[in-house]
């Protein structure tokens, strides 16, 4: 009995976890570039009460034996970095990944962060900065005296002279991918770091090798589906509330 109510609490703490994580990914429901979470679980260790093929007489054994669980845990929660819909903005330096990729800025610190999110922006100094301020990595700067920027889909950034005409060619905005993306570690504000387990970085082109092209005019939306969030906190929601109801009983 005692163990039983111990193994209910197991299943209580796991799905107070789930809870956890489905609120989160709907709070996040209209984060621009947000990658919604899976808490993922593990059954506990087993005791054995009766080993399989043991002797149940002289000439039989047992085919199966008899295994109770002691519960379960939370084994990891991953990021799924599965495309989010882009939605068109019109603004110049609203940029969308459409495929693999992240674009890099410089933290204050001096680390690179990598992030989905690009609702870039110009800073006092014409230097294209994210919404928190961080520099675009490769920095790009537009001089005040050229207008109407364009980035083409391989990230090549341009600015016209309104009074000439002529065109510049101020960079290129390049993209860096991972083996396992899902191993970044999250900061916030759409941001991720890099560690042993996504693997190294590996910066290229957009619309070369396996990095995906670069719109202008549009933002990557979070990947979340309210709907099916929704259906997983209730079902995260009653699970608890039976899991509680076993050990009052």
């Amino acid at each position: 009995m005692i163990r039983g109510l111990y193994t209910a609490a197991t299943g209580m703490n796991a799905m107070q976890n789930q809870i956890d994580v489905t609120s989160n990914n709907i709070a996040n429901v209209n984060t621009i570039a947000f990658k919604k979470d899976r808490a993922e679980f593990q059954d506990l260790m087993y005791e054995s009460m009766n080993y399989a093929a043991g002797q149940t007489s002289e000439i039989s054994t047992n085919p199966t034996g008899m295994d109770v669980g002691l519960g379960v845990r939370v084994s990891g929660i991953q990021k799924n970095f599965t495309q989010g819909d882009l939605e068109t903005t019109n603004n110049t330096l609203d940029l969308a990944i459409e495929g693999n990729g992240f674009f890099q800025v410089t933290m204050p610190d001096g680390d690179v962060a990598y992030t989905r999110g690009g609702a870039f922006k110009l800073d006092d100094e014409g230097n294209i900065v994210n919404a928190n301020g961080y520099l675009l990595e490769p920095q790009i700067t537009v001089p005040e005296n050229l207008k109407n920027i364009t980035i083409a889909e391989d990230g090549t950034v341009t600015a016209e002279d309104p009074n000439t005409g002529d065109v510049t060619d101020l960079g290129q905005i390049t993209l860096v991918d991972f083996i396992n993306p899902a191993g970044l570690t999250p900061l916030g504000n759409s941001l991720y770091q890099a560690n042993e387990a996504a693997g190294d970085p590996i910066e290229g082109i957009a619309t070369e090798e396996q990095f995906g092209s670069i719109g202008q005019g549009m933002i990557e939306m979070s990947n979340v589906k309210l709907v099916e969030e929704m259906v997983n906190l209730i079902t995260a929601q009653r699970g608890k509330k039976e899991k509680r109801q076993k050990n009052k009983k």
